[in-house]
């Protein structure tokens, strides 16, 4: 069983989507289902070795510690707010203010001007990304399918380059978002909240961001950034919610997909049959 647990794509995947498939379902009746994100999250990050936050002068550990602490900030928001879309804006606000925090040692040996504009861009795509999926907080089936776009779309882009923690981290929000997804076609809806959709948006947008450069370009990350739009996308209401977790599903897994073949055309080109 350890031996099995030493490959990368099954801590990036089988085990963070029964993590989160085991949280949704236990506390689901609890409204603390949302939980699923974070626990597949972290279950990824400690079978990889990332699970540790000093020193906090390192950019993994800086990002850790934020993808770790958004969770508990949504929890608080669910249970302490009527949480709106303006809350959503304001969280994303907050989520780029951390995002600056957590690159800051990367941006400051830039050169000013390729540090402003890298700086920026990252501080545009958090706020972004993070502000359209909290707004998806009353709907767990539209959250749920955000979540596993944006982390399987991040992950298998940034496969695409060379494996890498940060890649398998993106990997495990995905799937632990199936695990979640997995609940409500078993069960039918079930509560995601600030608690899933502020802790899958900082996770996704934070460890995309971590990518670039490296794995990722800007054409991947604003091809990401369309995710929570895809979620949005109209839905059979009248069908039941197995069928339109399916649907949300589609959309936002497609849309991640082509940011993974951005990727691909740009470190590999296209392929022959298309020349």
């Amino acid at each position: 069983m350890e031996a099995w647990l030493n490959y990368p794509i099954l801590q990036a995947t089988l085990a963070p989507l029964a993590a989160g498939f085991l949280v949704a379902i236990f506390l689901f009746k609890l409204r603390l289902g949302g939980l699923a994100a974070l626990a597949g999250f972290c279950t990824t990050a400690w079978l990889i070795g990332e699970l540790h936050f000093m020193p906090l002068t390192a950019l993994k550990r800086k990002l850790m510690l934020v993808a770790v602490a958004a969770p508990a900030l949504g929890l608080f928001a669910d249970l302490a707010l009527r949480a709106g879309r303006t809350t959503a804006y304001v969280l994303g606000v907050l989520a780029a203010i951390a995002a600056v925090w957590v690159f800051s040692g990367m941006l400051v040996q830039k050169p000013t001007v390729q540090a402003f504009i890298a700086g920026g861009g990252i501080v545009l795509f958090v706020a972004w990304t993070v502000a359209f999926t909290a707004s998806l907080h009353a709907n767990s089936v539209r959250a749920g399918a955000a979540g596993l776009g944006l982390g399987l779309g991040a992950g298998v882009a940034a496969l695409v380059s060379a494996p890498s923690s940060s890649a398998y981290l993106a990997l495990a929000l995905g799937a632990a978002s199936g695990g979640f997804l997995l609940v409500q076609m078993l069960v039918g809806r079930i509560d995601a909240g600030l608690v899933f959709c502020l802790g899958a948006g900082v996770q996704a947008a934070l460890v995309a961001a971590a990518l670039l450069g490296t794995n990722l370009g800007w054409t991947e990350l604003a091809i990401l950034a369309a995710v929570p739009l895809a979620a949005r996308l109209p839905l059979p209401m009248r069908w039941p919610v197995w069928s339109q977790t399916l649907i949300a599903a589609f959309y936002t897994v497609l849309c991640g997909g082509a940011a993974a073949a951005a990727a691909h055309v740009q470190k590999r080109g296209w392929p022959s049959w298309l020349q």
